[in-house]
């Protein structure tokens, strides 16, 4: 699956940012930035199947730390439920309350 996440979502209009992208390279890091609020992060990410953890290294504002969550690809559509590492990860992206939707860039 990591081979189908590697490149850039933007995310949808109707989202909570929408015009945020992520950049997912294949060595394993991934940049992201959000232009309206002048935001750039990046960090390192993993994937195990369907699972997805990111540690965010930078942040413009200093929120860094670590990501864990679900993906799915859907044609140019990728789906991602995420949640901080103290939190559980979401058990499917069906029901949880941080999923959001990108189309590839």
């Amino acid at each position: 699956m990591k081979e189908q996440l590697i490149g850039k979502w933007i995310q949808n209009e109707g989202q909570e940012y929408p015009g945020l992208w992520f950049d997912f390279k294949e060595d394993g890091s991934f940049e992201a930035e959000y232009q309206a609020m002048g935001i750039e992060s990046h960090g390192t990410y993993t994937v195990d199947g369907n699972k997805l953890d990111m540690d965010q290294t930078y942040h413009t504002f200093g929120f860094v730390g670590k990501m864990i969550g679900l993906f799915a690809i859907e044609g140019d559509q990728l789906i991602m439920a995420m949640v901080t590492e103290d939190q559980a990860r979401p058990e499917s992206l069906e029901k949880p309350t941080h999923t959001t939707h990108y189309t590839r860039g």
